[in-house]
């Protein structure tokens, strides 16, 4: 009788201090430290020389081994069509950070034009990351499309405070893209509609509703994204876009790049970048799959990731092979 009280009182003590450490552990993921509690969202300041502002960020989890800051595209478009990645990253227990840019609709918008430069962009992320206490022993960024660009030009100057990079659908060089969106994506077009699409961009006719209506169905559904109805998120982003900055940056047409990126081309300095890249290409992407897999190989430790059935937004239509392979990734990484 006595054996048998002092095993159950040890398997009470046991399940006792299991419950504990369980609620020990749900009690840190879930303090942000951040005085009053505002679900993970923070206004961060940044110095900038046009002067100091607030960019909106967004934290997920608590995790010092992992933390993912995610770059979106645009320029000047929201965090909100990255949200596919809370159900993902949730729960693989990961910590991430979603975050608009300066210039996007929920951070602080100045008007001065001198801010828009991936220059100044850059040093923006790296105010970030400082301020969400990243470094190269946790530090991720993911960055789709411009985000992207970003993305590998943090690399290239701040990569010794990096643990892994992930480029979703973004090609190093803004003049092979738009000789790749010029020479295979526009004649995959219907002649009849491309010509008419040329005659509203040869008359600098961008803001003409006709634009759209022909850009939408017949480019958008086949290279942005392929599903038949666009995710909410997406259509927030869309809505949300600052296009005086879009458009000062990546240009008016959507047959590659103009504006400030025209002539940005790293292709050349892949090979420094020595933490370990994941480029991600997709079959009916905006970029050259082939283009982001030549990527993988430039880079010193790179692998890459093809999205059979995905577009520029693969994360949406192509989300089984694009959130495996990224989650495989970054466990790999972690565990190295």
């Amino acid at each position: 009788m006595r054996i048998i009280l002092m095993f159950l009182v040890v398997s009470l003590f046991s399940c006792t201090k299991e419950n504990n450490d369980t609620e020990n552990q749900l009690v840190h993921y879930f303090d942000y430290r951040d005085g009053i509690q505002s679900g993970g969202v923070k206004m961060i300041p940044i110095t900038t020389p046009a002067g100091d502002f607030k960019v909106w960020t967004k934290r997920f989890g608590s995790n010092p081994k992992i933390k993912i800051l995610l770059l979106h595209g645009g320029p000047a478009m929201t965090h909100e069509y990255m949200e596919c990645f809370e159900t993902f990253f949730q729960k693989e227990g990961f910590e991430f950070y979603e975050y608009d840019q300066l210039g996007s609709y929920y951070s602080d918008q100045p008007t001065e034009s001198t801010l828009w430069t991936t220059e100044r962009f850059v040093e923006e992320v790296e105010q970030v990351r400082q301020a969400i206490g990243a470094d190269s022993s946790n530090f991720y960024i993911l960055g789709n499309s411009w985000g992207g660009i970003l993305g590998m030009e943090y690399a290239l100057k701040y990569q010794k405070n990096l643990k892994g990079l992930l480029v979703a659908n973004m090609m190093a060089s803004a003049p092979e893209y738009g000789k790749y969106a010029n020479e295979v994506l526009a004649k995959q077009m219907n002649p009849e509609v491309l010509k008419e699409v040329r005659v509203l961009e040869s008359n600098n006719d961008f803001s003409n509703p006709r634009y759209m209506e022909l850009l939408i169905p017949n480019f958008y559904n086949e290279h942005l994204c392929r599903l038949k109805e666009w995710p909410d998120g997406f259509n927030r982003s869309m809505k949300h876009v600052n296009g005086e900055i879009y458009t000062l940056m990546q240009g008016p047409s959507e047959f590659g790049v103009g504006g400030r990126l025209a002539n940005w081309d790293i292709k050349n300095r892949l090979h420094e970048i020595a933490v370990p890249t994941l480029m991600i290409g997709a079959r009916y992407d905006t970029m050259d799959p082939k283009a982001m897999e030549e990527q993988s190989k430039l880079v010193q430790k790179g692998e890459y990731l093809y999205c059979p059935n995905g577009s520029h937004l693969a994360m949406w239509d192509d989300q089984e092979v694009f959130m495996n392979g990224v989650i495989q990734f970054i466990k790999t990484v972690n565990e190295n």
